[in-house]
């Protein structure tokens, strides 16, 4: 039967003395088993994980992370506590039954503190650490190489690896040619490759399509089953905690409320998330027109890439329009020639602006310029400056000559817009971004975009690794900024279940091409049953 092999015990995270984020967290983890923590953005799921992980900023302020383990005292060797009393795989000597204090030793710099965190790994929230330049192959091989795997063995033991995540035909593309899911997978390999005991999944899927979720899903599934690794995970993607985990708490307030069964963790969860009506807006009056777009280039390794290949399409003023498809359909190069950030290969874009329209294929100040300084984009790695305060966030990006006191008015205007009360505002103006939660950061950075007046808004993944919670949030943010300002939206994302609540239209792109384009359900149903049958045929 197996062991206790984690104990965390009434872990207490503070930042600011007295204003804990996560307060007294109790949870055990068996060896090789799986638990996972859940809850809305900014409850500290994060902090826990980094906490045991042992990153120094987040040394508790009380509480205790315990690891009961076989140490080996001449080689420092730890494995699992089942094996104590078994012969060190590294050098046979005896190993002796040990419980650490984690933070204890790591403060003392003790060995047997070292060894534990050798032996874990993590795959951090938003985590692209790959080298973007070396193939896929080369990024493994330096893990192994930097933790004194064998040098004769190195290649192999790459191939093996990758093999196992499923990227065999990717072991020499570039890590920058790599898809999502294909760039997470090699992430997961790398964790594998330093062996862990403990792996730590914050947000494996964050930024990922549905279809590429389940794929990372499983391929994490076989692994930590097949080489019996103990995980602990968080995901926005409720359904991964229920597939992936046994045991889970849930998450409220930086407090554990619940604690059982994932499945009934999950359930309590997804009882808690609004229902929300959506109410279609029928646009009549175009403001972008796409005539025949192509977007092609060459690459050494893929030779001519097709990225936008003969797309026809409208924009109505005032409508909310998505693009759906997995990675590397075209949806961001085709978003991104909208706006003016990358030319068009053939075709045409027209941007209306008053009853002007102007093409987007001339560059210069006095040709798509005209435009540009209308638009604004919200990046999928959205940020805002750590060291200022909202009200700062929103009144800096204004360039216009105006007085503060009207720059503070439209922040207020642009964050009613986005769906906080004045009481609200009047509390978070003047906050630093991280005393807010992920969930008001993001609303926060979409007002930082209205704050510029722009007709045209596009949105990169504007939900990122938010819940489902989090997601209606800003749903209904958009809808309502888009009523109250008369802006034009343009979104790009993997989350469809905030694609059917934003969108008044969609269109479902494939390989550079409009598949098809109408009600965003039916958009999203037919890409979901498109792309299951394709990877169900290989």
């Amino acid at each position: 039967m197996p062991e206790d092999f984690l104990i965390v015990k009434d872990l207490t995270k503070e930042f600011t003395p007295g204003l804990p984020v996560v307060r007294n967290i109790s949870l055990t983890l068996k060896e090789a088993k799986t638990f996972g923590l859940l809850g809305k953005s900014g409850q500290g799921k994060s902090v826990i994980m980094q906490s045991i992980r042992g990153i120094p900023e987040y040394e508790p302020t009380s509480g205790e992370v315990i690891f009961r383990v076989a140490y080996c005292p001449s080689c420092h060797w730890v494995e699992y506590p089942s094996k104590a009393g078994e012969a060190c795989p590294k050098c046979s000597t005896r190993m002796e039954f040990r419980e650490v204090n984690y933070w204890e030793e790591l403060n003392r710099q003790s060995r047997i503190g070292k060894s534990l965190h050798d032996r874990i790994a993590i795959m951090p929230q938003r985590g692209f650490s790959l080298y973007s330049e070396f193939p896929a192959v080369e990024n493994i091989r330096r893990i192994l190489l930097s933790i004194g795997y064998p040098e004769g063995e190195v290649d192999l033991r790459a191939v093996e690896l990758l093999s196992g995540v499923r990227l065999q035909h990717r072991l020499l593309h570039l890590g920058r040619d790599l898809s999502g899911g294909e760039k997470q997978r090699v992430i997961f390999a790398m964790c594998l490759a330093r062996n862990p005991l403990l792996f730590l999944a914050d947000e494996p899927t964050g930024t990922l399509d549905p279809i590429t979720s389940v794929v990372v899903s499983d391929v994490i599934k076989e692994a930590v089953e097949k080489d019996k690794i103990s995980l602990l995970l968080t995901s926005h993607w409720p359904e991964a905690i229920k597939m992936l985990t046994e045991e889970a708490i849930l998450l409220e307030n930086g407090e554990a409320v619940m604690r059982g069964k994932s499945e009934d963790v999950y359930r309590a969860f997804m009882e808690k998330v609004e229902k929300l009506e959506v109410q279609r807006f029928k646009g009549t009056n175009p403001v972008v027109k796409c005539e025949g777009v192509r977007k092609w280039y060459y690459t050494f390794d893929r030779g001519l890439v097709k990225a936008v290949d003969g797309v026809d399409l409208e924009i109505y003023e005032g409508e909310v329009f998505g693009i759906v498809g997995l990675s590397g359909s075209g949806k961001t190069t085709l978003a991104h020639m909208i706006i003016g950030l990358k030319p068009v290969t053939q075709g045409k874009i027209s941007v209306r602006i008053g009853d002007e329209w102007i093409d987007m294929g001339i560059p210069g100040p006095d040709e798509r310029g005209r435009a540009t300084v209308y638009m604004d984009i919200l990046h999928q790695e959205y940020t805002l400056h750590a060291g200022r305060i909202i009200l700062e966030n929103l009144t800096g990006v204004v360039t216009e000559p105006l007085p503060e006191e009207v720059k503070t008015q439209r922040a207020y205007e642009v964050l009613r817009a986005v769906n906080f009360t004045d009481p609200e505002i009047d509390y978070l103006l003047y906050k630093l971004p991280d005393q807010l939660s992920e969930g008001e950061r993001h609303r926060v950075c979409i007002a930082r975009s209205l704050m510029k007046k722009p007709k045209l808004v596009l949105l990169d993944e504007p939900t990122g690794t938010a819940d489902p919670i989090t997601r209606v949030e800003i749903a209904k943010s958009i809808r309502s900024a888009r009523d109250a300002l008369g802006q034009t939206y343009l979104i790009i994302s993997h989350d469809i279940d905030f694609m059917k609540l934003a969108c008044d239209r969609a269109v479902y792109m494939r390989h550079g091409k409009i598949q098809a384009m109408g009600d965003p359900d039916e958009m999203i149903d037919l890409m979901v049953k498109t792309e299951r049958a394709a990877m169900e045929s290989g």
